[in-house]
């Protein structure tokens, strides 16, 4: 074999070997021994914004403004190829130019060769901020899901205990007790109802329902108040959830306490003061640690109504005022 037959037979593997680190879909570096960057893959080329010349011959803890120097990381790192040992999903959480604050998950481990002689190591880098959004979402959906299923059921054993049996007949009080629950059960399935579009009034005598025909709940007349769909659906979690607190814990968990909702828009018409009064409950006071429900109702005010809310814990009740944008404002997605 001459010179030329061995020169290609090497550029030949080199190649193959190149192609198989560009075909891996993350971002995949080897180091040598010193933790300097032998080659890269394509995908780290194109995740991270950056070239040959900035990537090869340099050492991991100096790529791109130093996202990578990170004490611990450097231990794990000087511990792979001494011990051949591994590192596992790793996780990093930076600001990286030209992506935005990420979650990297780093594997390391020492590239194996039949002679166990390697001293070089085969970095992988998966991006899982989106998997981690996604999955708080789907945490909190659950959350959400378990928190509302113990509520609704709260409600319909204090609707239960509060529907009168004086002077009724049995078939009286199940009728009533029915009606109700009918009524909540409209108020459940509105709140999820995405697709609905209705006035600000109707919303609030909808999900109201429930407590309205005994005037222990009270809509006053206000303006009349468009919302778009997405309004509707973020608005009916957030009124919804403040009855069913008020059902179990607030002025509609006795018979003589009242609720009372009003609303005025500034003269511009771009935002919304929704209040929210209660009045004839039992003394409340504000928790010491926030539960799941007013967690929900302000991270709905604050995030998919772009809003404010301001909770009053007084004597007489619980004293609500929710501001939203309207208009051209459009909440956040």
């Amino acid at each position: 074999m001459n010179t030329d037959d061995l020169y290609r037979i090497l550029r030949t593997g080199h190649a193959q070997a190149q192609g198989v680190v560009d075909t891996i879909a993350d971002p995949l570096l080897i180091l040598d021994q010193a933790l300097c960057v032998q080659a890269a893959s394509r995908s780290f080329f194109e995740t991270f914004g950056v070239d040959r010349y900035e990537t090869i011959g340099k050492s991991i803890f100096e790529l791109g403004n130093g996202q990578w120097d990170i004490p611990e990381l450097r231990r794990l790192l000087l511990e792979v190829v001494p011990k051949a040992a591994a590192i596992v999903d790793f996780e990093v959480t930076h600001d990286f130019p030209g992506l935005g604050p990420r979650t990297m998950l780093l594997t390391a481990r020492t590239l194996y060769q039949p002679d166990g002689g390697s001293h070089s190591v085969l970095l992988v880098i998966a991006d899982v901020t989106e998997q981690q959004l996604r999955d708080a979402a789907k945490d909190l959906l659950f959350g959400e899901l378990r928190h509302r299923m113990k509520n609704l059921l709260g409600v319909i054993q204090a609707l239960a205990q509060q529907t009168t049996t004086e002077g009724r007949s049995a078939e009286q009080y199940r009728d009533d007790f029915i009606g109700r629950l009918g009524a909540l059960i409209e108020a459940e399935n509105h709140a999820f109802d995405e697709h609905q579009s209705t006035d600000l009034k109707h919303l609030c005598e909808h999900l109201l329902a429930p407590y309205c025909s005994d005037r222990r709940a009270v809509v006053a007349e206000g303006c009349a108040v468009e919302l778009t769909p997405r309004q509707v659906m973020s608005l009916s979690m957030v009124l919804h959830e403040m009855a069913t607190n008020a059902a179990k814990y607030g002025a509609l968990s006795i018979r003589d306490g009242r609720v009372r909702i009003g609303w005025r828009t500034d003269e511009a018409g771009t935002n919304l003061t929704l209040t929210w009064a209660e009045s004839g409950g039992p003394p409340v006071a504000e928790a010491t640690a926030k539960g799941f429900g007013t967690t929900l109702i302000q991270a709905t005010v604050e995030y998919s109504l772009r809003g404010r809310l301001e909770l009053d814990y007084g004597a007489d009740g619980l004293h609500a005022e929710i501001v939203i944008p309207l208009g051209s404002v459009a909440p956040r997605d």
